[in-house]
């Protein structure tokens, strides 16, 4: 019998379910992220966008007292998600559901704060924040990362790249003033150091891809998929000087 070939989405989710995280960051630079926030006590309801299997829901969890709910477009990722606050004790107040976040299944002014690492620029920075904004209380905090210019020299390969993923890479300046256009005060801004992505992220996922490679030795698509993961470190080992994801707090002030 002909073994089944992975699809692109088999291959995301073959590669990212078993890492903690999904993407570029750290428990530690989330918990920096809360602490730019007053009153914390007081945020009651939270929405994890794009959360994955929950690596930084379940750090927010642990931190603040409030219910928090993750959405992701990954049923796998999803059921992993609830699992992990199973085992962490934390599923009375922390659940995930499916769904995506251009299209957000919830009410009006219903979150004291919506968090999203690493995939708003998946839907465009302005879009994103646009859009969420409706779901925030007023005083609500809004906190995502995106990679983002980290210098005046904007490098061809990697605007390339970036825009081939599907993402568009501006200036921390432009960010922060896309945000105050929206209805956003600015609270902080700050650049994730390199080993959010080497250790907790490009680390992991050569693991996973080298297990992929082990179970399908002759899939061209897989080959395919980890040979792009590797140009995109290499990518970041040679320009990342010039680029990285920065996270931004604002607040709803209207």
């Amino acid at each position: 019998m002909e073994e089944k070939k992975p699809t692109m989405d088999d291959l995301i989710y073959e590669s990212h379910v078993r890492m903690e995280r999904q993407g570029i960051g750290s428990p530690e630079m989330t918990i920096k992220a809360l602490s730019f926030m007053d009153n914390i006590n007081t945020i009651s309801k939270v929405a994890d966008l794009a959360c994955g299997t929950g690596g930084q829901t379940m750090v927010i969890a642990q931190n603040i007292a409030g219910n928090i709910v993750g959405l992701d477009i990954y049923p796998e990722f999803i059921e992993a998600f609830n699992n992990n606050a199973k085992k962490l004790n934390l599923h009375e107040r922390v659940s995930g559901i499916v769904g995506s976040m251009e299209n957000l299944p919830f009410q009006r002014e219903e979150f004291d704060l919506i968090w999203c690492e690493g995939a708003i620029d998946g839907i465009g920075f302005e879009k994103g924040l646009i859009h969420w904004n409706g779901f925030l209380k007023k005083n609500g905090y809004i906190v995502v990362t995106c990679p983002s210019w980290i210098t005046n020299e904007k490098i061809a390969e990697v605007e390339n790249f970036w825009f081939n993923a599907g993402g568009q890479l501006d200036s921390i300046e432009h960010n922060i003033s896309v945000m105050l256009k929206i209805g956003y005060s600015f609270i902080a801004a700050f650049t994730l150091p390199e080993e959010c992505w080497t250790e907790t992220y490009f680390i992991p996922r050569e693991k996973a891809d080298k297990d992929l490679l082990e179970k399908f030795p002759s899939d061209e698509a897989l080959q395919a998929y980890v040979e792009g993961n590797k140009y995109e470190e290499d990518l970041y080992s040679k320009y990342k000087q010039h680029y990285g994801y920065v996270f931004y707090i604002g607040k709803k002030y209207k």
